[in-house]
């Protein structure tokens, strides 16, 4: 019997609940769970949304002032998790091994996200649970209107706050 960890995202505009998978994704579950008992994605927000791919939050405040996270975690998008439409991965810079605290929900099937080979530009990016209820309102993020803003593009003209995240084990 597989045991899933939930964890409900409360934001501003509706609440996204999601099924994280410990199997496939040890390593990044239990640094996504770490930061949501240290209440780190609290008052953060959705700061990079693009519509027909994925909306990205859990890193910056209202300011666009990114937090300061803990160390890098170890990629594990070679673990069999595709970045298709509902899940949720790990969001990360060129390096592949440089994820820490953000996040975001695919709104479509983005298998050029996915692993393919062992080299910077083939490790993907890892895939750690599923939405369960709330797609309509990551549909909904979607659809804001965005800018470029303090030199971020694609932030939400509409503030798209995380309120809380509330871990249901």
């Amino acid at each position: 019997m597989i045991i899933m960890t939930t964890i409900t995202l409360i934001t501003n505009v509706g609440n996204i609940d999601i099924s994280l998978n410990k199997q496939k994704a040890p390593v990044t579950v239990r640094n996504f769970i770490q930061y949501c008992r240290d209440g780190f994605y609290n008052d953060t927000i959705f700061h990079r949304v693009i519509n027909n791919f994925m909306i990205q939050g859990g890193g910056h405040t209202e300011d666009l002032v990114e937090k300061p996270t803990r160390d890098p975690i170890v990629n594990e998008a070679n673990r069999g998790l595709k970045n298709i439409v509902g899940t949720i991965a790990m969001a990360r810079t060129d390096a592949p091994h440089s994820a820490t605290a953000q996040f975001f929900i695919n709104l479509a099937d983005n298998d050029c996200l996915d692993y393919t080979a062992t080299t910077n530009s083939g490790w993907g990016y890892t895939v750690f649970g599923e939405v369960t209820t709330g797609m309509d309102v990551a549909y909904h993020i979607a659809q804001v209107k965005t800018a470029t803003i303090q030199g971020h593009e694609d932030v939400p003209c509409e503030t798209i706050i995380i309120n809380q995240v509330i871990i249901n084990e």
